[in-house]
């Protein structure tokens, strides 16, 4: 099994920092239990993880340069674009903290544990809706205090702490404020501005910045690790625009690719007011239907499963009396997950916004005859013709429409008057 930062595509600076940074932590472990600090010329413990941590060269909050934890802290934000690979480097900085060989080998039980999500101190919140509210954080923060069962690191793991309430972030900020001993916190954020992370938690947290991985880098992934073709990976990986998850979705899922198609023929079918509308009806109803196909099955076993643990088909004594104070916790659960539904359904929304976003790309590119590789080699054909008609300044205001329509509903905006206003768009030019 490789290391466990090998599935962290194009990001090698973050994967040397985050290395230095677990064979730091290693060391403070292992000096933490001696009577005076490590020196490289008279004690044996010294190995080549003090001397790696010694070489860092961004000493953060634990000690000054040259101590075996200057490269660790105990908060961390990783940041980039959508598909860069956040909550991947941040899984895999958790693995390589509770490694027995203290840099990730992937082979240890601590590493293989982490990466599947059974370890014991590492614990994952990643928001099913569209928010992370105020009482999961406290109780979250709650049992990140305890001590570390496994003797190594408390890992809480934050994905997507961009939607963290008000609320939610000030309690976090106070356990990151006075951190318990052995506890780091991992945030995932798509940048350290005010909007996404609060200015005073930033400021108690290293920040890890990744960028959007290459296609080939993507491609070269996709080949070794997942076994599919060079052209058919290079096809996807430039279509993906970097996101590996979604790379491998297009190139497995044939109904990934039927939902891709139509939203690329999207432009073709823009003529009139009627036809922008009916577009936008089309895109609003395709990407609810993904959203419900995605979310039903984990409703039904969620309901089932609580009408089950609150005696529904029961037969004993006391049954008919313990279902009749369920309807509260019931209507709590259909709360949560149409909260659930509506995160799935942006999601599946943007993914599309995103498409048409690269095609208009494309046609500016094609009208400013700039020497680029096309997003979707597939429509490149379309996108050059339609860059020739609309000219540059035509095929900008038309991306630009695209991207003003996902920064709607990011500020929540009704889905559908944010698309009908961008079909509009697009069809005026």
């Amino acid at each position: 099994m490789p290391d466990v930062f090998a599935d962290l595509v194009g990001q090698d600076e973050a994967v040397d920092t985050l290395r230095r940074a677990a064979a730091s932590a290693a060391a403070v472990l292992r000096t933490a239990h001696l009577p005076a600090p490590a020196v490289a010329s008279a004690d044996p413990e010294y190995d080549e993880l003090d001397a790696l941590a010694d070489d860092d060269p961004a000493p953060a909050t634990a000690g000054p340069a040259g101590d075996p934890g200057a490269g660790m802290t105990h908060a961390w934000i990783f940041t980039g674009p959508p598909g860069s690979g956040r909550s991947v480097a941040a899984r895999a900085f958790a693995a390589a903290l509770q490694c027995g060989h203290g840099t990730g080998c992937g082979t240890c039980p601590g590493c293989h544990t982490t990466l599947t999500g059974t370890h014991a101190d590492v614990r994952l919140v990643a928001p099913e809706g569209l928010s992370i509210g105020v009482g999961e954080m406290r109780a979250l923060v709650l049992r990140a205090a305890s001590t570390p069962s496994g003797g190594r690191w408390q890992v809480v793991i934050i994905e997507d702490a961009d939607r963290l309430t008000e609320a939610a972030g000030n309690a976090l900020l106070k356990a990151i404020e006075e951190p318990p001993p052995r506890t780091v916190f991992l945030l995932c954020a798509p940048s350290t501005h005010p909007d996404d992370v609060s200015v005073t938690i930033r400021s108690r947290c290293r920040v890890v910045p990744l960028r959007q991985p290459s296609a080939a880098a993507v491609a070269e992934v996709l080949v070794r690790r997942d076994g599919i073709t060079p052209d058919v990976a290079q096809w996807v990986a430039a279509a993906a625009q970097g996101h590996v998850g979604r790379a491998r979705r297009l190139a497995a899922d044939p109904q990934a690719r039927g939902r891709r198609d139509a939203v690329l023929a999207v432009p073709r079918r823009l003529t009139g007011v009627g036809t922008a509308l009916d577009a936008a009806s089309a895109l609003i109803g395709a990407a609810e239907a993904e959203a419900e196909a995605a979310v039903a099955e984990t409703d039904a076993a969620e309901r089932a499963a609580l009408q089950t643990a609150l005696g529904a088909g029961g037969t004993g004594r006391g049954a008919a009396g313990a279902t009749r104070g369920s309807a509260g916790q019931l209507k709590d659960l259909e709360k949560r997950q149409k909260s659930r539904a509506t995160r799935a359904q942006r999601d599946a929304l943007d993914r599309a916004l995103v498409d048409l976003a690269g095609f208009y790309r494309d046609a500016l590119t094609s009208a400013l005859r700039a020497p680029v590789a096309p997003v979707h080699t597939d429509t490149a054909a379309l996108a050059e013709a339609g860059g020739q008609k609309w000219a540059p300044e035509g095929a900008l205001r038309r991306l630009e429409a695209v991207l003003a329509c996902r920064a709607a509903i990011e500020a929540n905006v009704k889905p559908r008057i944010a698309v009908e206003a961008m079909m509009l768009s697009l069809w005026r030019g």
